[in-house]
């Protein structure tokens, strides 16, 4: 599992050095096999500069090559030879220099060499978005505003980030460390910090009715199934810092609502499937098994045969997903959806193990799932999800949350004997010391008994 160092900081403030961090993290039980430095774009732009094109004149054995002069803030201009078709005298401009290595969004990295073409000297490169990483436009050379500082990095001038991204090798019985704020919750205990979850008061001020129905077809497959309706919602790219945070863990965007439900599972560890509500039959959410031998046909394309032991999410007439595991291709987000039906559910742990490993599917909700999720964060994970979609697709929310559960024990006591945490650990934990941590992991403890 990877966890990002910015992203982390979203919960918590923390100035220690990854080292430090990363072998906290091992000491308090989440191993940290590995962790590396990773950028916002790959390769982070380094060594490339801003540069203004002084002089532009035709090349005289090529047609489509320029013989450009560009200034780069050194004593003297760089001679560069470019085929741009848009190149031309005053543009500010990204320069590769000699020596330099870029990423290029598409085929591996290379680097810029002095050279001669068709007789002319040439050091370097103006360069386009794709042959930087910074997008995949190629019919020219990116052109920046006019007040681009010569001379000024190019990582500087873009802003690029740098973070620190580590693997944790998670064991199945940590669950509740699958996500960013449960990392952060470990190590606000080791630290004596606090954390929190950002606000969803805002969501508070709706008042509305839902169009949706649910129903919940047997009481041992799902606990609790939350859904909220937002309308008039604009399909499309995300914004840079959503880009950045699912980048970071190696994650591609997608578009702004699929990237919003990753965001959100990512970073409290609450599975969120997003339908277009428009192809939900009768706004009729059913929850229950599916019939043996029906075809269904996933988000992947392929046509799967269901066995009757798959949890299933239908409407009035047919299944939108396997619960838990994959969406449907029929029920899925397309850049012509206008209104999102968010669920946030918690299904059986064993329920989905079977569906997943009977179709050969190992997905991120699937991986929470089979480890357990909280009933009592559901809730607080569709409402979530839906002002984050308002703030990056626009729309607005149509209806309050709607809220099914089965019978479930919100909250139960375990006994925990100071001798056995003793005998495990090996070393007397003083009773304060336990009490201090139990409360920091969010688990509410009671008087002590001797």
């Amino acid at each position: 599992m990877k966890i990002s160092l910015n992203w982390l900081k979203e919960y918590i403030t923390l100035d220690e050095s990854p080292e430090q961090i990363a072998a906290v993290l091992t000491d308090i039980g989440l191993e940290v096999e590995k962790f590396d430095e990773v950028e916002s774009i790959k390769g982070g732009l380094k060594d490339l500069v801003i540069g203004e094109v002084v002089e532009k004149e035709k090349h005289p054995d090529a047609d489509k090559l320029s013989i450009t002069k560009v200034n780069v803030g050194g004593e003297e201009l760089l001679p560069i030879v470019c085929g741009a078709p848009n190149v031309a005298k005053g543009q500010k401009v990204v320069v590769a220099m000699v020596n330099c290595t870029i990423h290029p969004s598409k085929g591996e990295p290379f680097k810029i060499k002095k050279a001669k073409i068709r007789g002319e000297v040439s050091q370097g490169m103006i360069c386009a978005e794709d042959e930087i990483g910074l997008g995949n436009g190629h019919d020219g050379i990116m052109v920046l505003k006019d007040d681009a500082p010569v001379g000024k990095p190019a990582n500087e001038y873009f802003e690029i980030k740098t973070d620190t991204v580590f693997e944790i090798g998670l064991t199945p019985n940590r669950g509740d460390a699958a996500s960013h704020y449960g990392v952060a919750r470990d190590l606000a205990v080791h630290y004596g910090k606090r954390i929190a979850l950002p606000s969803i008061d805002e969501f508070e001020k709706i008042d509305t009715k839902s169009e949706v129905k649910i129903k919940l077809e047997n009481n041992s497959d799902c606990l609790k199934y939350c859904g909220i309706t937002v309308k008039n919602i604009t399909v499309g790219d995300s914004p840079a810092w959503l880009k950045e945070r699912l980048g970071s863990i190696g994650i591609s965007s997608i578009n702004n609502v699929v990237d919003v439900t990753n965001y959100v599972l990512h970073s409290i560890g609450q599975p969120i499937h997003a339908f277009d509500q428009d192809l939900i039959a009768k706004n009729e959410i059913r929850v229950g098994k599916a019939k043996k031998g029906d075809k269904f046909v996933t988000l992947d394309e392929k046509e799967r045969e269901l066995t009757g032991q798959e949890l299933m999410i239908k409407d009035a007439e047919r299944s939108l997903a396997i619960a838990g595991v994959f969406g449907g291709l029929r029920s899925g987000v397309s850049e012509n959806t206008n209104t999102i039906f968010i669920e946030s559910a918690c299904f059986n742990p064993s329920t989905v193990r079977k569906s997943a490993k009977l179709h050969g599917l190992n997905t991120d909700a699937s991986f929470r799932y089979e480890r357990g999720t909280d009933p009592e964060i559901c809730a607080y994970a569709a409402k979530r999800t839906a002002l984050l979609l308002m703030e990056v697709a626009g729309g607005s929310v149509s209806n309050d949350l709607i809220e099914v559960a089965n019978e479930y024990t919100k909250d139960f006591t375990i006994e925990l004997s100071t001798n056995f945490v003793t005998r495990i650990i090996g070393e007397k934990i003083p009773d304060e010391t336990i009490f201090s941590i139990l409360n920091g992991l969010e688990i509410a403890t009671t008087k002590l008994n001797e």
